[in-house]
């Protein structure tokens, strides 16, 4: 037998006319119709050409060739009904030329024949399809698992930029250009199997076009990485828009579940890809604490949140001196840092509040009051009200009175 690079000839049982200039020829035609390698034919045709001469079955080391060009076939790229057709368009072309090789004398002979070339069709195809499936697959999970490697590096940015640089190229990202960060995490988590991120990755490209976009799980969320088409001055819109879009298409794909989505800014460079994950993450985290109503959030519109936040100390300096004698009312501090988040977030108007925490307008004006009486800040004081509403979400942003505030070495952490 020949190796892999050429056709071999028949076996030993094959007559004389039935050489390797006709399997060639053959192998040639069909590989021409098919448009697929003529190499995937090796040791297929004899096997062909023994099992309709002598009626033999394929040998284990014969399938074994044509599970190994399976694997090459699906490693190569080549679609696996191409390599099917060359497969069968080399056994009619081979079948349609016997009779002028090899002359048969009666009926009984060419019916043995033809079952005989039929079963050993039957077996290479199913070894060949068998083998290309699961190359198929394991070449998908290695290229997942290169994919998940490369956005957890990318997100965390690795500090060996050169090497990014090389890994990304094969998935089409140009880190030279911007890049931004969208997460997008379900209300319930995803479950194992999840076919959300292959379904928004195709709904990106649709979208935006050709473009380098990666999408992939992490942590319980999507995490999407796509190409800027604007520095980090950007309009406003060009980022809400993606973050309105994913969220739509994740609605529309599992109706029933909340997603909350967050954008973060462009950055070029594989270190602003960092950055625009941490301004996403974060962005989500705020948008949590703050229970913010809306399930797209910008980071550009946490960067004040981001500013309470960073200076942990003082904030909670802050909501020791403004806050801490609420926890004297009845019931505790919450009920009256939920109404001063109403009254806040409806422009200091009592009556919208009260609609929107479904109670009184007295209830409100009462509670109002009560603050008032004791904090020593008057909700309804410009110059106050700005001191407790700064208060009020730097408590929200450390979950108090839910949880106690960080202790001051904590706070320095």
């Amino acid at each position: 037998m020949s190796d892999y690079g050429g056709l071999p000839g028949l076996s030993d049982s094959a007559p004389n006319s039935a050489d390797e200039a006709w399997l060639t020829a053959i192998a040639q035609a069909a590989a021409g119709d098919a448009q697929a390698p003529l190499e995937l034919l090796v040791e297929y045709l004899t096997l062909l050409a023994d099992a309709a001469i002598s009626g033999r079955g394929p040998r284990e080391h014969e399938l074994a060739i044509v599970r190994e060009l399976g694997r090459r076939a699906a490693e190569q790229g080549i679609p696996a009904g191409r390599v099917v057709d060359l497969y069968l368009s080399a056994a009619w072309r081979m079948w349609r030329d016997l009779p002028d090789v090899v002359p048969y004398r009666d009926r009984d002979t060419v019916r043995a024949s033809a079952q005989a070339v039929l079963r050993a069709v039957g077996e290479a195809i199913a070894v060949l399809v068998d083998s290309y499936q699961v190359a198929t697959k394991q070449l998908i999970r290695q290229e997942e698992a290169l994919r998940r490697e490369l956005i957890d590096d990318l997100l965390r940015g690795d500090a060996d930029v050169s090497r990014m640089v090389e890994r990304a190229e094969p998935f089409g990202l140009d880190l030279g250009r911007p890049h931004q960060v969208v997460l997008a995490a379900p209300a319930d988590g995803l479950p194992d199997g999840d076919t959300t991120a292959s379904m928004l990755e195709r709904f990106i490209l649709d979208q935006f076009g050709d473009r380098e976009v990666l999408v992939a799980t992490k942590e319980g969320m999507l995490v999407m990485l796509l190409p800027a088409t604007a520095p980090t001055q950007a309009p406003r819109t060009t980022i809400k828009e993606v973050g309105d879009l994913v969220h739509d298409a994740l609605v529309r794909h599992r109706r029933g579940r909340t997603w909350r989505v967050a954008a973060g800014r462009s950055y070029p460079g594989s270190y602003g890809i960092a950055r625009s994950y941490e301004e996403a993450r974060e962005a989500l985290m705020l948008a949590e604490r703050l229970q913010l109503d809306t399930p797209v959030v910008d980071a550009r519109d946490m960067l004040v949140y981001r500013v309470l936040i960073r200076d942990q100390a003082a904030i909670i300096d802050l909501i020791q001196a403004v806050l801490g004698p609420l926890t004297h009312a009845r019931g505790g501090a919450e009920p009256l840092l939920q109404t001063l988040e109403a009254y806040f977030a409806t422009g200091e108007v009592a009556t919208e509040a009260a609609r929107r925490l479904n109670m009184s307008v007295r209830t409100v004006t009462y509670r109002l009051d009560k603050v008032k009486t004791l904090t020593g800040h008057d909700p309804g004081d410009p110059a106050q009200r700005f001191t407790l509403h700064i208060a009020v979400l730097g408590a929200r942003l450390l979950e108090w009175p839910a949880r106690d505030l960080p202790s001051g070495a904590e706070a320095q952490a």
